[in-house]
């Protein structure tokens, strides 16, 4: 274990958090409950960004940007929106500054310049975007919409965590407008399926798709779809949602469009999104007590090189070698940086990336020189073996893949171990506070069981999954009938 990090075993929470600060990846700002993330940090959210645009992109979605400021009067007209973020919106009532004369070299808000109608600075943009939307939107040849925007959002959180919950995080949301039910379900499905191809496949997570209940679903939504995720607590993480609007904001705003016979109607309504949460499923999901591990399709490095010398002789030549075997990478489309760096040992570099999980480590001393070899170290693993030169690139791509399944097969192996089918609520709570995980357990669909549930155990229902067949039994609190399994846990 790292003499830098408490372990995991010790206490997770405060592993997590000197994990982010000390592997570079983001710090507490100035403002409270908001967080500057680090070059290190954001070059993980940019691979992740690329990679969600790309397939957002490939289902047809194009980028746009809204503003980051809605009008109060706006905000409120969809209510069950409204209602769901009032308690965690920012409002701008001023807009003008003026010395204090009370206070020398101090500031006040002039009270003379005061807003005609507050805004509410975004905690979503369904209110800015679907009145906006009534202006582009007049027949059915104008359909479907299908937008997304990069984005910052504010919620104004009271309890902060680097990543998981922040007063301001970054995010992309979806906002497509459709001409039928059919097709809006259709959309909102689909980009959950998106989200669970982009988790799994570049993230190395293993998630549970489903439905969120009617009491944890979106405000104002009439379905929401999610994915979820097990972090190496037991507990679970909203990985990301999408939601099937109905023509609830349609509604709100009046957005009317004549149909292909000739009829007015509503538009039918998605958005979706996810977030800079994702880092700490990242974080959460496959690091371990001597700092990250990241899948190599989500590694800023795929590959460093650390030279091992004793003058700059040695230094010059070694150099020469990386340079070629980075040329070579490049050419298989491997990342790879040569760590120069003549102010740290050798041991520093091994430590410090080793600490940020770049996958696999190269170091290059004389001996390797005189036999055409180099050591090559997997973060994954901590194993170290020599290889020839020959062909490196080669063997480093298919390595590299070798990680990047070997990272998901462990993250799922540990999630269907803790996933634990209960049938009464006394084996419910031990299982809960001792083995944790997913609980699949019966539920009588009723929101009172589903509070009641909450309260006593601190868990909540994260899905209704997707894949689990239709079972008659009873509720694991109740005993009144049921229909099917869902899954209970405590959640970040």
């Amino acid at each position: 274990m790292s003499k830098n990090l408490t372990s995991r075993a010790e206490d997770y929470s405060k592993w997590y958090n000197e994990l982010v600060v000390k592997a570079d990846l983001a710090e507490n700002s100035a403002v409270r409950g908001c967080m500057v993330i680090k070059p290190y940090g954001y070059a993980i959210w940019e691979k992740m960004q690329a990679e969600l645009d790309r397939m957002f992109k490939d289902t047809g979605h194009q980028n746009a940007y809204f503003p980051l400021f809605v009008p109060k009067s706006l905000f409120e007209a969809e209510e069950k929106n409204a209602e769901g973020f009032a308690k965690e919106c920012a409002v701008v009532t001023h807009y003008r500054l003026q010395n204090d004369p009370d206070a020398e070299g101090k500031l006040r808000v002039d009270p003379e310049a005061k807003l005609e109608e507050e805004l509410v600075v975004r905690p979503t943009s369904e209110a800015i975007i679907w009145n906006t939307y009534k202006g582009w939107i007049q027949s059915y040849r104008d359909l479907p919409i299908l937008i997304n925007q990069w984005a910052n959002v504010v919620r104004w959180e009271m309890r902060t965590r680097l990543f998981l919950r922040t007063a301001e995080f970054l995010w992309q949301e979806g906002h497509t407008a459709h001409a039928t039910e059919k097709e809006a379900m259709t959309e909102a499905e689909l980009m959950n399926n998106v989200y669970a191809n982009f988790a799994q496949n570049f993230m190395a997570i293993p998630v549970v798709k489903g439905l969120k209940t009617e009491s944890e679903r979106f405000a104002g939504a009439v379905e929401t779809f999610c994915i979820e995720a097990l972090m190496q607590d037991g507990k679970a993480l909203q990985a990301g949602t999408s939601h099937f609007l109905g023509q609830n904001f349609a509604k709100a705003f009046d957005v009317k469009f004549t149909n292909n016979e000739g009829q007015l109607d509503y538009v039918w309504a998605t958005s979706w999104g996810v977030s800079t949460r994702l880092m700490g499923a990242l974080i959460m999901t496959h690091s371990d007590d001597k700092g990250l591990v990241l899948p190599p399709n989500l590694a800023p490095w795929q590959v460093v090189i650390v030279p091992i010398y004793k003058n700059d002789d040695q230094l010059d030549a070694i150099t020469n070698r990386a340079n070629e075997i980075i040329e070579s990478l490049k050419s298989v489309g491997v990342s790879c940086k040569f760590d120069g760096r003549t102010t740290l040992r050798p041991g520093a570099k091994f430590a410090q990336h080793e600490l940020q999980g770049v996958p696999l480590r190269i170091a290059i001393g004389p001996k390797d020189m005189d036999n055409n070899t180099v050591e090559l170290a997997r973060r994954d693993t901590l194993t170290k073996e020599i290889i020839p030169m020959d062909d490196i690139g080669t063997k480093i791509n298919s390595l590299l893949k070798t990680i990047q399944e070997a990272l998901f097969t462990k993250a799922l192996n540990f999630r269907d171990s803790h996933i634990t089918e209960v049938d009464d609520f006394e084996t419910f709570k031990s299982v809960l506070e001792t083995k944790t995980g997913f609980i699949s357990a019966h539920w009588d669909g009723t929101p009172e069981t589903e509070q009641k549930i909450k309260e006593l155990t601190k868990a909540t229902i994260r899905c209704i999954p997707s894949d689990v067949k239709d079972e008659a039994g009873k509720c694991v609190l109740t005993g009144n009938p049921s229909k099917r399994r869902v899954l209970f846990a405590k959640a970040y």
